[in-house]
């Protein structure tokens, strides 16, 4: 009986205290509290006026309602932590659990306007507003739970990528240095940063960013891979070249790397080496595009039947650089052998290199990449662009030499019939003197 009094006496104070924390707070979440509190004293009071024995279910379920769900509440709340923002934030987790956005979005509506310093609040609004696409609605939550909690740098990043969708690239930019300033071993932050810059065609910047953050993942090959994509838009294409190995090295499947460095080996008429790579980057999503390099390798080494080979397979496998080949004149001689049977009759958009871009590649990757793959593409277009120019200068240059000597012939000619016409007419002005000389004596 004593331990039953003591109980009630305790459990009572408790009750006193959660019922003053509504009133000071005004928060109806601490009512769930005081029915439980209310529940666990009824059983009590009704065990002492009944003579009820000790029975262990009753006096389980008393003790856990009336002292010890308050009493771990108090302490939480002494400790600093809002009990009212858990159980909000439990509750919104609940209804979206069961798919009820609606309601879980007034719960925390509720919650930050009734506790404005509510960090999980604010994040976990930002993040419902995100998947809805109400991005500036997003941003203003993320941003409002970072003056929260300073360090919160996922959601510093989430806020980069917002206002990256919203094509406010300047901002991006800018927020994603401060927070490499405060975190520099941030990966992701460096890979977006890098990227962007890539995009504003800031190379010389995007290569800082990129090797700032290999101090940090000196193995990284993605890290590798986007030097050498930084590098090639430099126009640096020794550099790319060591950049594309490293990243091939760590990843052996990283068969856009060996399609690169065979392109650049390729530019430096290296056509052993350029062959090797693009051997290697056909087992990629590239194999149309090595097979039809391979073709024109094999041109320029003579062999015609290889290059008829794998010109055929590059335009089974992609029929759209059919249009190409019969363009380019290094197939001029063999184009005749083209035997793949291609719809050219379909409307098709005049070609302006498209053929050279990875549909695939659009799907086979997260969004986080989505740049990157952009990035990649204009280097492959770069590599292949210059690789062209090349190309047309050797065919310039042989033909500047060829009219070069067309002209000295012409000249040669020319000079010779004026020394001709010269010598004659010196001969008739002696002529005429001898004449002249003779009348006189």
């Amino acid at each position: 009986m004593f331990e039953k009094v003591v109980f009630m006496l305790f459990a009572f104070s408790l009750f006193i205290i959660v019922f003053f924390k509504i009133i000071r707070k005004n928060d109806a979440n601490y009512i769930s509290i005081l029915v439980l509190e209310a529940i666990g004293i009824t059983i009590s009071f009704f065990e002492i006026k009944f003579k009820i024995s000790e029975h262990i279910l009753l006096g389980t379920v008393r003790y856990i309602f009336s002292i010890i769900i308050p009493f771990i509440i108090i302490v939480i709340e002494v400790k600093g932590i809002n009990f009212s923002e858990l159980i909000s934030i439990f509750l919104a987790k609940l209804c979206l659990l069961v798919g009820n956005n609606r309601v879980a979005k007034s719960i925390l509506i509720k919650l930050v306007t009734k506790y404005p310093e509510s960090y999980l609040g604010h994040k976990m609004l930002a993040e419902m507003y995100e998947k809805e696409g109400g991005m500036r609605k997003s941003i203003d939550e993320y941003v409002t739970a970072i003056d929260i909690k300073k360090n919160d740098y996922k959601s510093y990043f989430k806020i980069t990528k917002l206002l990256r969708d919203l094509g406010k690239k300047q901002e991006a930019i800018q927020m994603l240095e401060s927070l490499l300033n405060a975190k520099p071993d941030c990966y992701e932050a460096s890979l977006l940063l890098g990227e962007l810059l890539c995009e504003e065609e800031r190379f010389k910047e995007a290569e800082r960013v990129y090797q700032r953050a290999l101090i940090y993942r000196p193995e990284d090959f993605e890290l590798y891979y986007c030097l050498g994509i930084v590098y090639t838009r430099l126009s640096d294409f020794q550099m790319a070249k060591e950049m594309y190995e490293k990243a091939a090295e760590i990843n052996h499947k990283l068969f856009n790397a060996h399609y690169n460095l065979g392109l650049i080996a390729f530019i430096q008429g290296d056509y052993d080496t350029a062959e090797k790579y693009f051997r290697e980057s056909i087992y990629g999503n590239l194999e149309a595009k090595s097979y039809y390099q391979l073709a024109k390798i094999y041109v320029y080494k003579g062999e015609k039947d290889k290059a008829i080979n794998f010109l055929n397979k590059a335009i089974e496998l992609e029929p759209k650089l059919l249009k190409i080949a019969v363009k380019e004149k290094t197939f001029k001689k063999i184009k005749e052998f083209i035997t793949v049977s291609v719809n050219m009759n379909e409307k098709e958009d005049e070609d302006n290199g498209s053929a050279f871009i990875d549909d695939e590649e659009e799907h086979e990757n997260s969004s986080k990449r989505a740049i990157l793959e952009e990035q990649e593409e204009k280097a492959r277009d770069y590599l292949e662009e210059t690789f062209r120019l090349i190309e047309q200068i050797s065919e310039n240059t042989t033909k500047e030499k060829l009219n070069e000597k067309v002209d000295y012939i012409f000249n040669k000619q020319k000079m010779k019939k004026e020394k001709e016409l010269e010598e004659l007419e010196r001969i008739k002005k002696e002529k005429k003197k001898e004449r002249e000389e003779r009348q006189k004596n």
